[in-house]
């Protein structure tokens, strides 16, 4: 899950003219139907040949090998890869530019699962007929949550993602001190790291805090790591809580300290990566693609064999990691739909989701692959990960979710440059949030 690149204005413009595009159209109403209802719910899917699929840039390196499997085994329907830009942000955009033109240029739209309300109220994707899809039941419970809009099926969970806790184990071993459960103990490993030679230049923390999307990520993980909410079960706001407050503070605080250094603030999560295995952080905040980049041994990485993972810090205990992961849906415009779902299917396989992990470290949807022994060798960090994505919170489900983004960015990072006091910045947020969400 990653949401590289910050907003360009010429971006931020787009997404702006996305969102009021976005405003008229909910005005308009929408009774969730969905469209005509074939077997088992959905849309009737119909017409073969050539399709697109529309992804963010692939920094895996992967998925060639994954489409090409299939365009082997389908000549008469070949898939052609769209890279979008790296950024999530300019990802939506281009895509709900599509939409609002009714092209038919993207087929398969590789969707952050937080989109996928959005994208379906909008009814930008198709309904999908459960019955076409019948290995749902054996995905994570969380992932087919994130798929559907009114209980009804929009996308398929393709890949999952958790926060993880990336940290230097030599160092840690050297010091005497074992992975932290809390803020407070990571505070304390890093003092008795940093008094270690080879150690005193290293920052101690770093997550992504560029104003984007993983600072929505990064902010909402702290708030929960301090047993607060940014939306609550009821579908409400409720960020103007003591606990929010402890959650931001953690790191306004780590700013001012300078536990996190200040370079942090332009983060995103290959720059954060790039300094992890340069050396330069002792903890690192991420997601699963790290491991194999972190891990390679042609010599991309000086931390190859000298770094593990944990679950992510909380105040008073263990974390609570911000539910990533993307969704392949369906555009409601595009042609040939009918091999857009095989294609989705095969994507969505347990071999293909198996051969994507082995590859690239990338979390499944497949229940069964984290018990998967060969792969809990290779990656052993599959428990903890399973653990964070099954005790992960979602974003806000909310059809406006490009304001609802927008404004948590705005006021986490206005409290993190020092611009706005954190208790300020959570009451205006939490006026903000209330006008955008509404039940």
């Amino acid at each position: 899950m990653r949401f590289e690149r910050s907003h360009t204005r010429r971006a931020m413009a787009v997404a702006v003219v996305g969102s009021l595009a976005l405003l008229a159209s909910a005005c308009g109403g929408d009774d969730g139907s969905g469209g005509d209802s074939g077997s088992g719910g959905g849309t009737a899917l119909e017409g073969r040949g050539p399709i697109n699929f529309a992804t963010g840039k692939d920094t895996s390196g992967n998925l060639t090998n994954q489409v090409n499997a299939w365009n082997s085994q389908h000549p008469d329907e070949k898939v052609t890869v769209t890279e979008l830009p790296e950024s999530a942000d300019q990802q939506r955009a281009q895509m709900i530019s599509n939409a609002q033109i009714k092209s038919d240029a993207f087929s398969v739209l590789n969707l952050d699962v937080v989109w996928t309300a959005e994208f379906a109220a909008n009814r930008w994707i198709t309904e999908l007929p459960e019955d076409q899809f019948p290995d749902l039941n054996k995905l994570l419970p969380s992932t087919i949550d994130t798929a559907k809009y009114r209980d009804k099926l929009y996308a398929v969970p393709v890949t999952s993602d958790g926060g993880l806790l990336y940290y230097r184990k030599d160092l840690l071993d050297k010091a005497g001190v074992q992975p932290p459960k809390t803020w407070a103990e990571m505070q304390e490993a890093c003092t008795k790291v940093k008094a270690l030679p080879e150690a005193k230049t290293a920052g101690c923390y770093a997550g992504q805090f560029e104003k984007y999307e993983g600072l929505t990520v990064n902010f909402s993980e702290a708030v929960n790591g301090a047993g607060g909410v940014v939306v609550g079960d009821d579908g409400k706001p409720n960020v103007d809580t003591p606990e929010a407050l402890e959650g931001l503070n953690f790191l306004v605080e780590g700013f001012k300290s300078g536990m996190i250094p200040r370079a942090a603030i332009t983060y995103q999560e290959e720059p954060g990566r790039r300094a992890f295995q340069e050396g330069n952080l002792i903890f690192h905040r991420n997601w699963p693609y790290v491991y194999a980049l972190a891990g390679k041994t042609d010599g991309s990485s000086k931390i190859a064999g000298k770094f593990g993972v944990a679950a992510l810090p909380g105040k008073d205990g263990p974390g609570v990691s911000t539910l990533g992961g993307h969704n392949y849906a369906i555009s409601e415009f595009a042609k040939n739909k009918a091999t857009a779902a095989d294609f989705i299917k095969f994507m969505s396989s347990e071999e293909r989701q198996k051969a994507n992990i082995e590859k690239t470290s990338q979390a499944p949807t497949w229940a069964s692959l984290y018990d998967d022994p060969a792969l809990n060798k290779q990656f052993p960090y599959l428990a903890p990960l399973k653990a964070s994505i099954e005790t992960a919170k979602s974003r806000p489900k909310v059809v406006k979710y490009g304001d609802v983004t927008t404004a948590i960015q705005e006021a986490a990072y206005g409290a993190l440059t020092g611009t706005t006091p954190p208790k300020d910045a959570l009451a205006g947020l939490q006026t903000k949030l209330s006008s955008l969400i509404t039940q």
